[in-house]
């Protein structure tokens, strides 16, 4: 269901500086993880302040479907190990990228017939890399792409397997994290170019050893051996690339902005904005009460590679149209395989607004100009509404189409964003 567009509230450089502490919800990608990886335990973990959002509760509906129950307690959700469900079931997918590329290793090792279907913004997605790995560890699947159906056998003998995860890394992941359910465990060899986002290839084989795996790396060879997973209890961290919109508008403002629980220590590719940001001029404090960004009173433009860290591409894209001078953004031609093809998108929306953004072969080259105001579209890609709230905060008239899709990772970002800037 589509909602109404959202006229973007404005700071004018007449306002008062902004000063603001927001909450950001969970890591989805830790979420998910950690609710599959709950659902292989042998007696359920209860998972602590996950992120509540269309994707993780179709991760937790694609788990119910093969058995994996779950239920709302105080502080988040428990989830229950894995018991054999119907015989024949439909996993709903949305348009939930970690849902597709996790749960069908989980559906090989059971004893259902599990048909995957999803939107259709999630065909365009690649999958048939990972569908192939899983035929060479011993799993019958039917299909190359959505929709496709796993036939479980009761078991997966698993062992070595060569595998390109060069369009995405959740391939890798994929196979890892049900890897200590296959009867030899497994090896995984990568072909091909180099995985995008190493952060996130970090945090599968962090959460692994959470849970109790014993993961092993040596270059582009990963191994998991078989064994039993348990942790009853896990405290899922705040969602740091959902943070990067509210630290982009102290960015643009000179004021401050503050995320509370900010990890010390962390995998999560979003953690890169403290870094980032200090270079570009903003003043950068992590301590006992998070992280605190006053933005400069001006930035210069840059040349960003962000292989390992692509899901920021659209939020700084949009951040580096107000910058003092050109920038290129390179490193993310897998950003073509996401929501949306996010390169296409944001060069012809943020063009659209009046800056000039063309694509290059892995990225984008932005020529700041004089932006006005539009109709923004999201392409049903929650990162874009964000971008869009980025531009209209300094841009009057800035109309978001669609801005429900941000539900995938945020589903009150329209209401803490306009509450930022009230108050």
């Amino acid at each position: 269901m589509r909602s109404p567009d959202w006229a973007v509230p404005t700071l004018t450089p007449s306002d008062p500086p902004l000063q603001a502490t927001v909450r950001v919800p969970g890591s989805k990608s830790i979420t998910n993880r950690a609710f599959l990886l709950a659902a292989l335990t042998d007696t359920g973990t209860r998972v602590r302040h996950p992120l509540d959002s269309r994707d993780a509760r179709l991760m937790l509906g694609a788990l119910s479907a093969l058995g994996a129950r779950s239920e709302r307690v105080e502080d988040g959700v428990l989830v229950h190990p894995r018991r054999n469900g119907e015989p024949e079931v439909t996993v709903e997918l949305g348009n939930a990228g970690t849902v597709a590329r996790f749960v069908p290793p989980v559906a090989a090792i059971g004893t259902q017939r599990v048909r995957f279907d999803g939107d259709e913004a999630l065909y365009r997605r690649p999958i048939a890399p990972l569908l192939a790995a899983l035929r060479k560890l011993g799993a019958t699947i039917d299909g190359d792409g959505l929709p496709f159906t796993v036939h479980g056998s009761g078991g997966l003998r698993g062992g070595h397997v060569e595998l390109d995860s060069s369009a995405s890394s959740q391939f890798l992941s994929a196979l890892l994290l049900s890897g200590t359910a296959f009867d030899e465990g497994v090896t995984v060899q990568l072909v091909g170019d180099k995985p995008p986002s190493e952060p996130h290839i970090a945090m599968t084989l962090d959460l692994l050893r959470t849970f109790g795996a014993r993961p092993e790396r040596d270059g582009v060879r990963f191994h998991v051996p078989p064994g039993q997973l348990s942790c009853p209890d896990y405290t899922v961290e705040p969602d740091l690339s959902t943070a990067a919109p509210f630290l982009a508008a102290a960015m643009l403002t000179g004021g401050s902005v503050r995320i509370p629980d900010w990890p010390e220590t962390t995998t999560q590719p979003g953690d890169y904005l403290r870094v980032l940001l200090g270079e570009l001029g903003a003043t950068v404090t992590l301590d006992a009460d998070g992280l605190l960004i006053t933005g400069p009173a001006g930035f210069p433009g840059a040349d960003l590679d962000l292989h390992e860290v692509g899901e920021l591409t659209p939020v700084l894209a949009a951040l580096l149209c107000f910058a003092d001078g050109p920038s290129t953004i390179s490193g993310v031609a897998h950003l073509r395989g996401h929501e949306t093809d996010r390169l296409a998108a944001l060069a012809t929306e943020l063009s659209g607004l009046g800056a000039r953004v063309s694509e290059t072969a892995d990225g984008l080259r932005i020529y700041p100009g004089q932006l006005h105001g539009g109709r923004f579209h999201t392409y049903e890609d929650h990162r874009l509404v964000m971008a869009a709230a980025v531009v209209g905060l300094r841009v009057p008239g800035v109309q978001v189409e669609n801005p429900g899709t941000v539900g995938k990772t945020f589903p009150g970002f329209v209401e803490t964003w306009s509450s930022m800037i009230a108050g």
